[in-house]
């Protein structure tokens, strides 16, 4: 499988559901999979911080693979979240990605101790050597505390397999003139995506290959016609889609999207699980705020359609 595509459109990001334990539910994970490849999202992207990869011991990382795959059947590009605090491990659990069935990699640059930006090229070009996959640059500084420069970014394109990066998106006002400096720097091969899902269609928008999207991994659909629309650069498609998920993003701000995300699949009928402790569901209150900006954008989205659970249909 090229590497070009798999970096390029919604890349759906979904929760990893497990018991308190830190098991995953392998079938749970399996139906939320086949929703979004159901919905022909352009590729999956499990065991991201929505996947709560660092909460996961390497054997259960390596069953939720199997089971994504297995369930996949090679039908849709499956993007592995790879991130450990060593390199050693991290280069493990890449090759245990692979044998289990994923198409791609998803690395950040996971640290305790603050990294250079030599440590951090360094850690991705052993990664990298460990693999043949594509792997996918995570450029995550809110969890990481780690921001990569241009500089770094475009020494990491130029080595075998390193083929995306997957940046927190700028405000819109500089998202083309930043967007356009990385561009510059890097081969037109290289796929620049985005994530911070509020900001993530303005920066396509301007240019960018990928939203990398938290509530594309439970709300497939409309997240797939916000992205088609800033792909065909409709900017009054963008406002009026971005305006129906205007709820979500502000909860996702307020709160998490990690913790949003858990309550709307319970609220959906789609998945009955808890975050991992430490993080705590939503409070009712909050939980109410949730349902309240499902409805809205079920409502904005389909006149006349009414939120219930899952079997409504009214968010394949």
């Amino acid at each position: 499988m090229s590497a070009a595509p798999m970096f390029r459109g919604l890349s759906a990001f979904p929760i990893t559901p497990a018991d308190p334990h830190g098991r995953v539910d392998t079938e749970g994970l399996a139906r939320l999979v086949q929703r979004l490849a159901a919905a022909k999202v352009d590729s999956i992207g499990l065991l991201g911080s929505t996947g709560t990869y660092a909460y996961l011991t390497r054997a259960e990382r390596r069953r939720a693979i199997e089971a994504a795959a297995g369930c996949l059947g090679g039908r849709v590009p499956l993007i592995v979240g790879i991130g450990a605090l060593r390199t050693d491990d991290a280069q493990d659990l890449a090759r245990d990605a692979a044998a289990a069935g994923a198409d791609g990699l998803l690395l950040a640059p996971v640290s305790y101790t603050p990294l250079t930006e030599e440590e951090v090229y360094q850690h991705f070009a052993a990664v990298a050597e460990a693999t043949t996959l594509p792997l996918c640059i995570y450029n995550n500084p809110a969890t990481t505390h780690f921001t990569f420069s241009d500089d770094l970014l475009a020494r990491l394109a130029k080595l075998p397999g390193i083929a995306a990066a997957k940046n927190p998106a700028p405000p819109p006002a500089e998202a083309r003139a930043r967007h356009e400096a990385l561009r510059t720097k890097v081969p037109d091969s290289f796929a620049i995506g985005y994530s911070g899902d509020w900001r993530a269609a303005d920066a396509v928008l301007a240019g960018g290959d990928a939203w990398y999207s938290v509530v594309g991994g439970l709300l497939p659909m409309p997240s797939l016609q916000l992205l088609r629309a800033a792909q065909a650069g409709d900017t009054a498609a963008v406002a009026r889609w971005d305006a129906r998920f205007q709820g979500l993003w502000e909860l996702f701000q307020e709160l998490s999207s990690l913790r949003v995300m858990y309550a709307a699949a319970d609220i959906l009928g789609l998945c009955r699980t808890a975050p991992p402790q430490p993080i705590l569901p939503l409070r009712p209150t909050a939980y109410e705020r949730v349902a309240a900006a499902l409805e809205k954008l079920n409502a904005d989205a389909r006149p006349g359609g009414a939120l219930t659970a899952a079997s409504s249909g009214s968010f394949p």
